[in-house]
């Protein structure tokens, strides 16, 4: 039986506070002759009813595949990394897994890849588009020196570890079949969540799963793009103009590039003064790709890129550390976008202090950020390393002053987007994960209540098994098609199935279904009848079967006359005649028997009953005959006989003479 598996790798039960984060829906392709049930399974090595470290291993047709393999940006320790022991006790992955394939660039899909190609081990190729792989290694670095160089953190990749598990990299172009091996083939589609993002075919002989990821807010519905646009001008508008100043934590791509289009924009019409600055190096790069990879942007940015680059800024310069004391307001894009780490913390530190300043928070933020807790409404923060007073150590404690505002830019879809995406690809099963578990519960009873479809949110470490019907593409003779047409049949339509009768062939590895007689020609075959036999059990005499063969046809013709007047009688009386004849006479007890054959006989108007030369009854195509059994020649058996065309009238015939014999005889 073929098998798919899918699984998350991270720490089991862990972090289940987190917003609901993307939805993976597996659609899985049928096509014309369901041959068998097929388990598809995912194991949860990440993101299982958890926010980060999405790494999801899947099972299809005998080959293992691992879509993401990212951090949890949350935590400091080892469980930054998805539990690779999820999927082998072995250590090196290499033997076990096929493929991995990396969906964007974002550390929460990519960021555990060097950590599991060169610490784990991992000699396979990896899967990517061609600005996921451009991009991923600046910011794979850019995290490595924060956690290394200025955290000084151990257990941790190396800038070699990067550069060597970059090598193993396979770039995708959009719409190109890459094949894996052999069986295993893999297709790329725009997605659209950032730069680079693709969902994936991945098909493997006649089975096919596509891997899409929605991002989103599980219970949430929000307001229009245009409505959080005009907001966020006139938040940032109204601190500059009392003279405050305003940071806005931003990863490298996708937000950052979205929102200084924005602003250089309102600053232009507004004939703004204020400085905007971005964060060098990091963010430089990425203007660099998103530039060089202009066609994977969409529709409106390469419109306008027609007439002037949008990624060369006017009012927004490059930003060096020692402006963030300058006096006056100013707007400064930071990374990293959760206040985690690196320079918006920095920065974060200076302003909060301060009432007329603010913060826009412009998308998600895991639990264990300083992002999440002041979205959350904490006021007093406890930061990394303490103070000797006194003799003793004192933690260091940050007190937030400055407003606070979420505004949410991100390329996620909201609740109204999962269920708009579930209608349009009508997928058999949805499996949710990358959120909290509250949220990720009401979002399956929404789907399960709406679409009548399983829904599955397993946690990290658990295997989600999906039963499916996989379909073998199978052609139809032309004279198969005419004749069921002629039947009165409709057309094979894909979205409703229907059984048609004829025999499955299969020729040089394909299968074609034609009627019995072409196929019976075709490969030069005789024909055989297949037929069911049913014994009941009876005791017949020899003289009364001799008698009973003689005048059949006259109690044949007798009962066709008088068989509705018998049948009345009969049933009145034959529980009184059934006793006195069980008890007083065996002779009439046999006769019993006969009268029942003949009542039974009588009743089958409508059908061809004929008596053979040799005392066999046949009704249609069905025979009755009476037999004995050579140990015991007073035992007598009647043997019925049928042809799997009328298989639903020799069961009602059985079962009626086996009802209609005494019970003492059955």
């Amino acid at each position: 039986m073929p098998e798919i598996k899918v699984t998350p790798l991270g720490e089991s039960g862990a972090g289940r506070g987190a917003q609901l984060h993307t939805i993976y829906v597996f659609i899985y392709v049928y096509m014309c002759i369901n041959m068998c049930i097929s388990v598809y399974s995912c194991v949860y090595v990440g993101a299982g009813q958890d926010v980060g470290r999405s790494c999801i291993l899947v099972s299809i047709g005998g080959k293992n595949i691992m879509l993401d393999c990212g951090m949890h940006m949350g935590y400091n320790d080892d469980r930054r990394f998805p539990d690779f022991s999820y999927i082998t006790q072995n250590g090196r992955l290499t033997e076990f897994l096929d493929c991995v394939i990396i969906s964007h660039f974002h550390l929460d899909h990519c960021g555990a890849l060097p950590f599991m190609s060169e610490m784990v081990g991992y000699d396979g190729p990896i899967y990517m588009t061609h600005p996921t792989k451009a991009i991923c290694p600046i910011l794979l670095e850019d995290f490595r020196k924060i956690t290394v160089d200025k955290k000084g953190e151990t257990n941790f990749f190396t800038s070699q570890m990067i550069k060597d598990c970059m090598k193993k990299v396979v770039p995708l172009n959009l719409h190109q079949t890459v094949q894996v091996d052999d069986e295993l083939e893999i297709k790329a589609y725009y997605a659209g969540h950032v730069l680079g993002a693709a969902m994936v075919q991945i098909k493997v002989g006649s089975e096919s799963v596509v891997y899409t990821v929605k991002s989103t807010y599980a219970t949430t519905i929000r307001d229009s793009k245009r409505c959080r646009e005009r907001d966020f001008l006139k938040k940032v508008h109204e601190s500059i103009e009392r003279g405050g100043k305003v940071l806005i934590p931003v990863f490298a791509l996708g937000r950052a590039q979205e929102l200084c289009i924005l602003l250089e924009t309102f600053w232009e019409r507004m004939n703004l003064k204020a400085p905007i600055y971005f964060s060098t190096g990091l963010t430089e790069k990425a203007n660099h790709y998103y530039k060089l990879f202009i066609t994977w942007t969409n529709q409106k940015i390469r419109k306008t890129f027609v007439q002037r680059n949008m990624f060369e800024f006017k009012h927004i310069k490059a930003f060096d550390r020692s402006y963030a004391d300058n006096p006056g307001p100013m707007v400064v894009f930071a990374t990293p976008g959760m206040l985690h780490a690196g320079q918006s913390l920095q920065i974060f530190k200076k302003w909060a202090g301060h009432e007329k300043n603010m913060v826009i928070m412009p998308g998600y933020c895991v639990q264990g950020t300083i992002g999440h807790k002041i979205l959350n409404g904490q006021r007093k923060l406890e930061l990394e390393g303490s103070v000797c007073v006194s003799q003793l150590e004192v933690k260091l404690q940050l007190e937030v002053k400055l407003q606070v505002e979420y505004m949410s830019f991100s390329a996620h879809a909201d609740a109204k987007g999962i269920m708009q995406l579930i209608r349009m690809a009508e997928p058999r099963n949805v499996l949710l994960v990358h959120g909290e578990a509250v949220k990720m519960e009401f979002l399956k009873g929404k789907i399960e209540q709406e679409f009548s479809i399983d829904c599955h949110m397993p946690a990290n470490g658990e295997t989600a098994t999906v039963q499916t019907n996989p379909s073998v593409p199978v052609d139809i003779s032309l004279n198969l098609l005419k004749r069921e047409m002629a039947l009165g049949g409709p057309l094979p339509d894909p979205k409703r199935p229907r059984t048609m009768h004829g025999t499955l062939i299969m020729k040089d590895n394909s299968l074609k279904l034609v009627s019995s007689e072409q196929a019976l020609k075709d490969l030069g075959l005789n024909e055989h009848q297949l037929r069911f036999t049913c014994r009941v059990f009876s005791v017949f005499s020899p003289v009364l079967l001799q008698v009973f063969s003689v005048f059949s046809p006259v109690l044949l013709q007798v009962f066709s006359v008088f068989s509705p007047v018998l049948l009345q009688v009969f049933s009145v009386f034959s529980p009184v005649l059934l006793q006195v004849f069980s008890v007083f006479s065996p002779v009439l007890l046999q006769v019993q028997v006969y009268l029942t054959l003949s009542l039974l006989l009588s009743l089958l108007k409508g059908f061809s009953v004929q008596l053979l030369p040799d005392g066999t009854v046949m009704v249609e195509s069905i025979l009755i005959k009476v037999s004995s059994s050579p140990e015991d020649p007073d035992s007598k058996t009647l043997l019925l006989s049928w042809s799997y065309q009328d298989e639903d009238l020799g069961s009602f015939l059985s079962s009626l003479l086996k009802k209609g014999l005494p019970a003492a005889l059955c």
